[in-house]
């Protein structure tokens, strides 16, 4: 049976695309979950059409992200946290610390975006990567500095 795939599934294709699957796994699972509809002229055309609007959205998206990326590749962006004794840290440095020093210096950006690792738990600089868009992951330094 031919379906159009309204989402993204697994192992078979992306949301648009038109396949061939077997007659039970159609009906048994794909379009009762709403994952897919029979495929006929209409709704050929109609996936067709979403699917050049998907990757024109997409490819504006990207570019977007690319001169966000120029304007923070390589920056260091400095972090003010609260340290005990052997300039030890209270608690963790966290996305969103990290988020708001960037908001400082007027760029927006999503704390979701920040890929740590792992928890910064002590005080020095910190490579952290930045990922905006698929194939766009600029590298930020992350200071930590101590203060009593």
């Amino acid at each position: 049976m031919k379906v159009v795939l309204q989402k993204d599934v697994l192992n078979l294709g992306d949301a648009g695309d038109v396949k061939e699957v077997a007659d039970g796994y159609a009906r048994n699972f794909l379009i009762p979950r709403r994952f897919a509809v029979r495929a006929n002229d209409g709704n050929t055309k109609a996936a067709v059409h979403q699917k050049k609007l998907a990757e024109l959205k997409r490819d504006k998206r990207v570019k977007v992200m690319k001169e966000l990326s120029a304007s923070i590749e390589g920056k260091t962006y400095e972090v003010k946290v609260k340290v005990g004794e052997n300039d030890k840290l209270f608690g963790s440095v966290t996305a969103n610390d990290i988020a708001l020093a960037i908001k400082n210096t007027g760029v927006e950006l999503d704390k979701r975006k920040l890929d740590l690792g792992e928890p910064i738990k002590s005080v020095g600089e910190f490579k952290i990567k930045v990922r905006l868009a698929e194939g766009v992951v600029p590298q930020i330094v992350v200071k930590v500095v101590g203060q009593a």
